[in-house]
């Protein structure tokens, strides 16, 4: 009897837990020649350790705001870096003159049609806000 209520306890914290979560996708805007990446290479991108696309083109990231459960989300599951790390990392970048953090933009639809406009700059939103302004070149589970 305890061993049932325990597993159902811990089948009800899992699915709460991921609930929250949501379906991202990084994304480029449809004129641009990329089609698909790694999660390495975008976290490359987003992390000022490479500034190209995989072809070679010119690569300028696009961020959610800070404190947003998407951009915490992405950084976690791509970067594999908590809000903490982030903000470490960054202070640290920015102080020995290594690199700044990528532009913010306000929302899904902010940051879709910032990328859509230009070709060279990659971004991430819901999956669900996906249109034909923009490709998905990475899905992020």
């Amino acid at each position: 009897m305890l061993k049932r209520k325990l597993c159902c306890t811990l089948a009800a914290l899992l699915v709460a837990g991921s609930a929250g979560a949501a379906d991202l996708v990084v994304i480029v805007s449809a004129r641009a020649p990329v089609t698909a990446m790694r999660a390495d290479q975008v976290a490359d991108i987003f992390l000022s350790e490479s500034n190209r696309f995989p072809d070679g083109g010119e690569a300028t990231p696009v961020d959610q705001q800070v404190g947003t459960v998407l951009r915490d989300e992405f950084y976690e599951k791509v970067a594999r870096r908590s809000p903490a790390l982030m903000r470490a990392y960054w202070t640290k970048m920015i102080f020995t003159g290594r690199g700044q953090p990528p532009r913010e933009v306000p929302g899904n639809a902010g940051v879709k049609k910032l990328v859509a406009d230009n070709p060279g700059m990659i971004g991430y939103i819901d999956r669900s806000e996906l249109d034909p302004t923009v490709r998905a070149v990475l899905m992020v589970r």
